[in-house]
C-alpha cells in the first residue's frame, strides 16, 4: 500500500482574467518567486514521505504545458503520470477516473491524496502532519477531507460542520450573517477541496452513491489510449464515455451522501486565491494601502491593486480599484465587483474573441508562438520550436506564409521538397501547399512568420501527420 498524490488541475480562467485564460488557467499563473501554482502543488506532493509517483488530472489540451512546468523544476526521478480529460466534467468524474486508473495500474489498496493545483499552502510542516493523519484514516476505510480552521467570516468558501474528525454536514457558501455565526460557533471548517481515500473505497462508495459517475469514468479509463515513457506516462480518457459522465462535484456526488466521511481539521496557511483582491494580498502594502506588481507609478492612488506584465502603468486619483494589464487585455474593476469579471469573459466568448481563451503567447507541444501584430489580411508571429520538435504536416486553404529564421536552424518541408533554412534566411509557403517545420538542432529555433490572406484564423489548418496525435 502506497501514497499516490493526484493533482487536479484545470479551470475556466474566469476569476483571474486577463492573466488567467481558458488555455492558461489559474494553475499556470506565476507568483512573485517565479513559480506557478501548479509547480508549488507538485513540490508539495513530492515532498511527502514515501511518494515515488505523482499523477495529474488535466485537460488534454494542457498536457504539454503541464509537463513543461514540471520539467522546469528538474525533478526527473519522480514517476510522472497524467490522466487527460477530453472534456471538462467537474471534479467527481476526474476523481473517479483517477481512482479507476490507479486501481488498474497499481492496485486497489493504494491510498489516493487528491490535491488542488491552484491553491496556496504556506505551512508545509503542518500540511505534512495533516496528510499523515488523513492517510491513517484512509487506510481504515474512511473518505477524508481537509477542513481549514476559519479565521474570518468568509462567504466565498463552502463549510464543513464537524465534531472532531466526524463530518456532521456540508454547507454551501453562506451569507455574511451565517458565516459570522459559523465562525463564532467553532464547529465549522472551510472546505479545502482536498481528499484522501483508498482506491477500492472510492470505487465502492461511488458505485453506491454516484453509479453513473463511476460507470462512465471507469469506462473512459478502460477504453483509454495509453502512452508509456521511461519516467512518464499518459492515459488519454475515451471521449465518448467520459462525455456522458454527469457534470458534478465530488462534494455533491459523494461526500454529502457517504457514511464514511471524515475530516482532518488543520491550520496549514491555506488560501484558494479566488479573486484579484486575494491575489493582491500576496504583495506588501505601500503607505497608501496599494499593492503593486510590476512597473507602476501611483499618484494620489489609495487602496488599489495594480498588476503590469510589461508596460509602465500610471495611475492618478484612483481608489479601491483593481487594474490588471497584460499585452493584449486590460482589466479595470472596482473591488466590490470582482465577482462580475466572469461576465467580461462570457461576452468575449460570445463574440468570438480569442482573448477569453489564449494570450498573445500560446503554448504548443512543440514550443510557443506569439502574435506580434494583426490587422486585415495579415498577421505576424514569433515562433519558437524546441530542439528535436516538429510541427504537423499541414496545409492552409486561405493563407500564405513567409518564414524568416532569426536563430537556430529549420528543416522545412514545402510541397515535395525538404531543405534547411539557416539564420537570416527565409522561405515562402503558398496557400494550398503541404508543409512542415522542424528543429533538427540542439538550440531553440526562433523565426518570424508573416501570414497573408483572406482568412487568418487558427482553424484554417488541415493536418495530414502529427507527432502529438492532434486531428
Amino acid at each position: 500500500m502506497g501514497l499516490v498524490p493526484i493533482i487536479l488541475s484545470g479551470g475556466k480562467g474566469t476569476r483571474l482574467w486577463p492573466v488567467s485564460r481558458e488555455l492558461h488557467p489559474k494553475p499556470f499563473i506565476r507568483l512573485a518567486d517565479g513559480e506557478s501554482f501548479l509547480q508549488k502543488a507538485y513540490r508539495r506532493a513530492i515532498g511527502l514521505d514515501g511518494v515515488s509517483r505523482v499523477i495529474t488530472v488535466t485537460n488534454r489540451l494542457l498536457s504539454f504545458k503541464t509537463m513543461d512546468e514540471y520539467r522546469a523544476l528538474g525533478l526527473s526521478e519522480i514517476e510522472c503520470g497524467m490522466i487527460l480529460e477530453p472534456v471538462g466534467r467537474n471534479t467527481a468524474p476526474a476523481f473517479a477516473a483517477a481512482a479507476a486508473t490507479v486501481s488498474r495500474r497499481f492496485g486497489p489498496q493504494e491510498v489516493l491524496l487528491f490535491l488542488t493545483a491552484d491553491h496556496l499552502i504556506e505551512d508545509i510542516p503542518a500540511f505534512t502532519q495533516a496528510v499523515e493523519q488523513a492517510v491513517r484514516l484512509a487506510e481504515s476505510g474512511r473518505i477524508v477531507t481537509f477542513g481549514i480552521r476559519p479565521d474570518a467570516p468568509e462567504t466565498g468558501y463552502g463549510y464543513i460542520e464537524a465534531s472532531g474528525s466526524d463530518v456532521l454536514r456540508f454547507v454551501e457558501k453562506p451569507t455574511q450573517e451565517r458565516a459570522q455565526e459559523f465562525l463564532a460557533s467553532g464547529r465549522y471548517l472551510w472546505n479545502s477541496g482536498m481528499f484522501c481515500v483508498r482506491a477500492d473505497v472510492a470505487e465502492a462508495e461511488l458505485k453506491l452513491h454516484a453509479a453513473d459517475v463511476w460507470q462512465f469514468a471507469e469506462q473512459s479509463a478502460a477504453s483509454a489510449r495509453v502512452l508509456e515513457g521511461r519516467h512518464e506516462w499518459q492515459v488519454m480518457l475515451d471521449e465518448a464515455a467520459f462525455a456522458l459522465a454527469p457534470d458534478i462535484s465530488v462534494d455533491h456526488a459523494l461526500m454529502e451522501k457517504t457514511e464514511r466521511a471524515s475530516v482532518v481539521p488543520c491550520d496549514i496557511g491555506w488560501s484558494d486565491i479566488g479573486s484579484w483582491a486575494a491575489f493582491g494580498e500576496l504583495f506588501p502594502k505601500d503607505g497608501d494601502g496599494n499593492r503593486i506588481d510590476g512597473d507602476v507609478i501611483a499618484v494620489d492612488t489609495v487602496n488599489c491593486y495594480v498588476h503590469s506584465d510589461a508596460r509602465v502603468v500610471g495611475t492618478v486619483g484612483l481608489k479601491d480599484l483593481v487594474i490588471v494589464d497584460t499585452p493584449d487585455a486590460l482589466l479595470v474593476a472596482h473591488r466590490d465587483n470582482l465577482q462580475d469579471i466572469k461576465q467580461v469573459v462570457a461576452r468575449l466568448k460570445q463574440r468570438g474573441d480569442d482573448a477569453y481563451q489564449i494570450h498573445r503567447t500560446v503554448h504548443r507541444p512543440w514550443g510557443t508562438y506569439t502574435v506580434l501584430e494583426e490587422a486585415q489580411r495579415y498577421k505576424i508571429k514569433r515562433i519558437v520550436v524546441h530542439p528535436g520538435q516538429t510541427l504537423s504536416l499541414q496545409m492552409h486553404h486561405h493563407r500564405s506564409e513567409h518564414w524568416v529564421v532569426v536563430s537556430g536552424m529549420a528543416s522545412v518541408t514545402n510541397g515535395d521538397q525538404t531543405f534547411l533554412v539557416r539564420s537570416n534566411e527565409s522561405t515562402y509557403i503558398p496557400s494550398g501547399h503541404k508543409h512542415r517545420l522542424e528543429n533538427p538542432g540542439i538550440i531553440d529555433l526562433v523565426m518570424i512568420e508573416v501570414q497573408s490572406g483572406e482568412y487568418l484564423g487558427e482553424d484554417d489548418i488541415v493536418r495530414f501527420e502529427d507527432a502529438y496525435g492532434r486531428g
